[in-house]
């Protein structure tokens, strides 16, 4: 069996990931070690009832090379620092990485398999040792509509996202439940006794949010009870990164000549868990709404088709139901105006399972299988 070494496995990505990987009983197929930056020499966690003595230093290169397979959801930074000394160190062994640092890079491959598992296969087949997780929206996006993308039926999409808090890391979630807090305490003597109007109620609210002293460490605007149009850094042409990612990640995972065009708006809205997205979608022909739905429906398990009436869309495709599963539901699908190509479609997935951890523990047992 392959030794496989853990980074990261403490935070949000790496908690999901070791669930589900003791879920499915992937602890049985390999040698595990855990690693840690900042905490070497402690107890590691309990997989299946045994604790794990003894954790290694994440940045002691001479113990990481004794691994076949390291799997880091430690962060960019960690990247940065390690990956480079371990490749120069010429070892040979793969590694898996959810952070973004080397998503771009010649020598990796963006890994979501029920999408691009010939582009995997080709690249195992050629050497490669790289392979990154994609951004959690792209995966999501392209699991959803995964069907329209094989058969090459999509010209241009042009999709608007509301991702949650924990999207962007465990200390956000934190300061989104204290800004919700915040909120409530400032009305909850009134919400109780029944003795101010909605007005009166709204502007203490609003005081509230604008006041100084509101938690804003990390997020640095209010995230409760408002919405955050902007997520990652400038691309300079008024661009986020985290928008920019949409077409240029697509397209590598796909592997394909033919470039899709793909860009919209990102926004960080106040929910705790789970990515939704508007699409605008233009096909390069003429197909109907059936015919869409099926082609949907049939490129992989995980979709869940929700028809587009009120009832089921509000009880089906939201966070708060599909937050926890791999799930990936798909409704709001009609036809638009603009023209018979044209459609819209809304999705939504928990970002810490396709849109993070999943597609890693999907490729480390394709690793281990080897």
């Amino acid at each position: 069996m392959k030794s496989v070494g853990f980074v990261g496995w403490r935070g949000m990505v790496g908690s999901v990931l070791l669930n589900r990987m003791i879920k499915e009983n992937d602890f049985s197929n390999i040698i595990p070690h855990f690693f840690s930056t900042s905490q070497s020499g402690q107890n590691g966690p309990i997989i299946n009832n045994t604790l794990f003595k003894d954790l290694k230093d994440a940045y002691n290169l001479n113990l990481l090379q004794e691994m076949d397979i390291i799997i880091t959801c430690q962060g960019g930074s960690y990247t940065d620092s390690i990956y480079p000394k371990i490749r120069k160190n010429n070892w040979k062994g793969y590694w898996i990485d959810a952070a973004s640092t080397l998503r771009m890079n010649n020598d990796s491959v963006i890994v979501l398999d029920p999408i691009n598992l010939k582009v995997i296969q080709n690249a195992l087949d050629s050497g490669i040792k790289t392979f990154v997780g994609s951004n959690c929206t792209v995966s999501l996006m392209l699991m959803a509509l995964g069907g329209l993308f094989e058969q090459n039926l999509i010209e241009w999409i042009s999709v608007s996202t509301y991702q949650a808090a924990s999207g962007a890391g465990a200390k956000y979630v934190i300061e989104l439940l204290k800004q919700m807090g915040a909120i409530y305490n400032i009305v909850c003597n009134d919400l109780s006794n029944n003795l101010s109007s909605i007005l009166d109620l709204e502007k203490k609210v609003i005081t509230q949010i604008q006041n100084n002293n509101f938690p804003l460490k990390h997020f640095s605007v209010p995230l409760a009870g408002s919405l955050i149009p902007w997520i990652d850094v400038d691309m300079g042409n008024g661009q986020s990164r985290e928008e920019w990612k949409g077409q240029f990640e697509t397209n590598k995972i796909l592997g394909s000549e033919n470039k899709i065009i793909i860009d919209g708006t990102c926004v960080r809205i106040s929910s705790i868990r789970c990515h939704s997205q508007s699409f605008f979608i233009k096909l390069n022909k003429n197909l109907s709404k059936k015919n869409i739905e099926e082609i949907l429906i049939n490129h992989n398990k995980w979709v869940d088709f929700v028809p587009n009436n009120m009832e089921e869309t509000i009880c089906k495709l939201t966070p708060s139901a599909i937050s926890g599963t791999l799930r990936i539901p798909v409704g709001r699908l009609r036809k638009l105006s603009m023209g018979n190509k044209y459609f819209s479609a809304f999705t939504v997935g928990d970002q810490l399972l396709w849109g993070a951890a999943e597609p890693l523990r999907r490729m480390l047992n394709l690793l281990i299988n080897i």
